[in-house]
């Protein structure tokens, strides 16, 4: 049995008590017609990324399905790594989520899912949620980097004082805080500490990407070094600027990928070589559920949220406004503020239902 979020709705009843030798009159169609609402009695299944910087995105997506009738399951009952959430919305277990990172999650499109094929063969990639938007690379605190002139993975690798600089822990690495396992990021740093040949320079430091940030954040306001992996939109650029607190420094390409990104504030250089291709943000859903909603692959293809406006709020969960009741508050306030915009996305998924 599915449980279902308790959401704040309007309805309209109407009563009216006749005579039993009277006919009833007929009534005017209630507020929220299947017209307007087309999603009345069908159930989506939401998933959401296992990293909390979806959370606000993945909750406007959920509340305008809910404006158009849909009922939504929680996101949050099924908060997955992408190498869980791809196979699971390929089987159809799951209808979409609002998070795909592309080119950097193409790996997981290959994969062969059993009695399915490839991912890809089942699932679709809809609209641009933020196009070119999400910057993902390596910072070092803007002291150290003016101190000992640090700009790039590769120079550190190269010089073992800058090596012991960003060692932590003593065991002759420098200490690289970087993605939780199953996250394509992860995949990605190791693959290229292994392409340099920097096994032995450079740990790879995994666990709960925000709990390591909060001690990162709080050695760089110490006043010690630090090296790090982060992304945008992301809180952690709000609470370390790039430029002012820390610096981007330069990272290798991995084979067939350009991260070669020009204006990037806050790098060493410009353009700035991150190691990472920018990537856009795309809802990803399971195609035979779209080929059933056609209102729902409108809506998904309309959706746009400015990647300055998901780092503000990302900023507020960090400085405590961070239950689901806030994430969802904050959700409203947006499309509050965006009525109009939103509300023309609606009616174009309306039109698509035919």
């Amino acid at each position: 049995m599915i449980a279902f979020r308790k959401r704040a709705s309007v309805a309209l009843v109407v009563s009216a008590v006749i005579a039993a030798a009277c006919q009833r009159a007929e009534q005017p169609a209630p507020e929220g017609a299947p017209e307007e609402r087309p999603g009345e009695g069908i159930t989506v299944v939401a998933a959401r990324p296992n990293w909390d910087t979806s959370f606000f995105d993945t909750e406007v997506v959920v509340k305008l399905l809910e404006d158009l009738g849909y009922t939504v399951t929680p996101p949050e009952d099924k908060e997955l790594p992408p190498e869980v959430f791809y196979p699971a919305l390929a089987r159809g277990e799951v209808d979409f989520w609002t998070d795909g990172w592309f080119p950097l999650h193409d790996p997981f499109l290959d994969e062969e899912v059993p009695g399915v094929g490839k991912v890809a063969d089942a699932v679709e990639i809809v609209g641009y949620k933020v196009k070119a938007g999400a910057l993902q690379g390596f910072l070092v605190d803007k002291a150290s980097a003016d101190r000992y002139g640090v700009t790039s993975l590769t120079q550190i690798a190269q010089d073992p004082d800058l090596v012991k600089l960003y060692d932590r822990d003593g065991d002759g690495k420098a200490d690289l805080i970087g993605c939780n396992e199953g996250w394509g990021c992860a995949v990605h740093i190791d693959e290229m500490i292994k392409q340099e040949g920097w096994e032995d320079v450079f740990e790879h430091v995994q666990g709960e990407y925000s709990t390591l940030m909060v001690d990162t954040i709080a050695r760089v306001e110490r006043g010690e070094p630090a090296l790090y992996y982060t992304w945008t939109p992301n809180w952690t650029v709000g609470a370390l600027v790039p430029g002012q607190d820390v610096v981007w420094i330069e990272a290798p390409s991995l084979p067939g990928e350009s991260s070669e990104v020009p204006g990037v504030t806050g790098c060493v250089a410009d353009p700035c070589h991150m190691g990472f291709a920018p990537n856009d943000l795309r809802i990803v859903a399971n195609e035979e559920f779209l080929d059933r909603n056609p209102v729902v692959r409108k809506l998904f293809e309309l959706i746009e949220i400015p990647v300055e406006d998901i780092n503000a709020q990302n900023l507020k969960m960090n400085e405590g406004e961070n239950t689901q009741e806030d994430i969802e508050r904050h959700a409203e306030e947006w499309i509050a503020a965006h009525r109009d915009l939103v509300d023309g996305w609606l009616e174009e998924a309306r039109a698509a239902a035919g």
